[in-house]
């Protein structure tokens, strides 16, 4: 094979065998493709498209470039989960600890945040002590022991996904279907959980803004893991304004602590409730109203919160955390309110430029190498459809100086919208089963 030919195959709209697919990446990890000629043949593929038969082929691929968990020796049903990202979204923390509660067991890898989305590894790193780098029997040891398990992706598992994901990242190459289908499912399945559910996020603050394009993604990754012998599920949800009222990684962590002190009850919540719900009901093949009342229950009576604390204990962490987050996790030393200007009703508060604002207050990162500060943040007061008055305060800028926290509050002001009324939209929008 000649990588030119197989670039100029796809740059021209044909399509690559599963062989040929396979011997690109395997070739890059050892030099004998040039990360100029992979760079391109993912361009090509990006601007061509992909095929629905290259996504699956791209998956068993990147499954196969390294080893693969097994779970066979943890108590069943083995769920996991995971979101396409987005701004405020803490559900993972929540999910993970309310399944381990119900007598489920979720190994769940994670990644870390870039540009406006989040990442959940800088959230829990930001519990002082807790270690997000654990070996294949560390994972399975806790996972074992506590029902859950958030680390990140260990170096046997999926190396070409690593490999591929940073030359995307530079290359403007990320935002493709098959690609995201394949980088998502390779993980899934290398970590091999009996039934995995997924939120895929449509908006504008979400890589797939429209909702046809997130539809046709979590139908692409339900078929990869059908067609791998998993039970798959995914919930198509809205990201055009942020999941959570926070947004930074230890102001997210007190959120989810905070949700789960008390019942079920605002987006986050409710986003959390439902992805729970259809992961439960799915390994285990039972209804879906019979899931949701459980674990509700179970979340009521604190039982979730109680399992993330034995989480965070056996990772490292302060379990302290889930008595007193506002004592026990990073604070920024400024903060400052962002008042309305005058009265009215939310009309719109769009997640990627607030995602943007609060990395610039160093929440988030602009390059993979670049360092986050866990304390700072933006803390919204109030959601689209709320009622305002003149002088109340909108959101709370956390910030390292008061230059920082000026700045950003200035920018805020002029990005929470207020109208004359507001019709808030549902935050679930499909659910996507095969």
């Amino acid at each position: 094979m000649w990588a030119v030919d197989l670039i100029a195959r796809k740059r021209d709209g044909g399509e690559l065998t599963p062989e040929e697919l396979g011997w690109l990446v395997s070739g890059y990890l050892s030099g004998h493709v040039m990360e100029g000629q992979m760079a391109a043949l993912l361009m090509a593929g990006v601007l061509r498209g992909f095929t629905t038969a290259e996504a699956h082929a791209l998956t068993n691929v990147m499954v196969g470039s390294g080893s693969r968990l097994d779970l066979s020796g943890l108590p069943a049903p083995t769920i996991d989960k995971h979101s396409t990202g987005g701004v405020g979204d803490g559900t993972t923390l929540l999910v993970a600890p309310l399944l381990a509660a119900a007598g489920a067991t979720v190994v769940k890898l994670s990644g870390r945040g870039l540009g406006h989305s989040g990442g959940t590894l800088d959230k829990l790193e930001s519990i002082p002590g807790f270690r997000v780098h654990l070996d294949s029997g560390g994972l399975l040891r806790i996972a074992r022991d506590v029902g859950c398990v958030v680390a990140a992706q260990t170096d046997q598992l999926v190396p070409a996904d690593r490999a591929l994901y940073a030359l995307r990242d530079v290359t403007g190459t990320v935002a493709s279907a098959a690609l995201i289908a394949s980088s998502v499912m390779s993980k899934k399945l290398a970590v091999g959980a009996g039934a995995i559910v997924l939120d895929v996020k449509a908006g504008e603050g979400a890589f797939m803004p429209t909702l046809d394009e997130a539809r046709a993604l979590a139908r692409l990754c339900v078929g990869i893991g059908v067609s791998a012998g998993r039970r798959c599920v995914a919930i198509v949800s809205a990201m055009d304004t942020p999941l959570g009222a926070c947004i930074g990684n230890a102001l997210e962590v007190a959120e989810c602590v905070w949700l789960l002190q008390a019942p079920p009850e605002g987006r986050l919540a409710m986003v959390a409730l439902e992805l729970a719900a259809h992961g439960l009901s799915l390994a285990t093949a039972g209804g879906l109203d019979a899931a949701r009342d459980q674990l509700a229950e179970l979340w009521s009576r604190g039982a979730a919160l109680e399992r993330l604390a034995r989480m965070i204990a056996a990772q490292g962490g302060d379990p302290a955390v889930c008595e007193q987050p506002a004592a026990r996790l990073p604070a920024a030393p400024v903060r400052r309110d962002v008042l309305a200007r005058g009265s009215g009703v939310v009309a719109r508060e769009p997640a990627r430029a607030i995602g943007e604002l609060a990395a610039a207050l160093g929440a988030g990162r602009a390059r993979k190498d670049d360092r986050v500060d866990p304390a700072v943040g933006i803390e919204l007061r109030v959601q689209v459809g709320d009622a305002v008055e003149s002088g109340q305060p909108l959101a709370t800028v956390h910030a390292r100086t008061d230059a920082g926290a000026d700045g950003a509050a200035a920018r805020l002001a002029t990005l929470i919208e207020l109208g004359d009324r507001a019709d808030p939209a549902p935050t679930v929008l499909e659910v996507v089963r095969r």
